[in-house]
């Protein structure tokens, strides 16, 4: 087990999310798909994601069952040791589609834990 707090993990979750979103906001995917450098950047930060929610506790987890904690470390799994495989298209489909509603549920969470202690 990690000596981090938990929701200091969450909090890398929400930094790379937006990281991603800053990163992407104003291109396309032509754009995104052109730019190697970019790339890496975004893959740190789903690996980042990913890191930190394969360290959020289980117990924590099941009570948030909502949010895709196992989806998170799974792709952190693929870009780490399957590199070879990762389409830029499923990525560049992740940061448009299931980031945002990842956000508000985050957020949510960390409020709901921070008023209970």
């Amino acid at each position: 087990m990690s000596s981090r707090n938990w929701k200091l993990r969450v909090q890398d979750i929400l930094d790379a999310l937006s990281s991603i979103q800053e990163k992407t906001k104003s291109i396309n995917f032509e754009e995104f798909e052109s730019n190697e450098t970019l790339i890496k950047a975004v893959l740190y930060d789903f690996i980042v994601i990913g890191e930190a929610a394969i360290s959020i506790p289980p117990e924590i987890q099941s009570y948030y069952p909502n949010l895709p904690w196992r989806l998170m470390g799974d792709m952190r799994n693929v870009i780490t040791h399957q590199y070879f495989q990762v389409s830029l298209k499923i990525v560049w489909n992740t940061i448009k589609n299931n980031l945002p509603p990842l956000i508000p549920q985050l957020k949510d969470l960390l409020s709901q834990e921070l008023n209970q202690e």
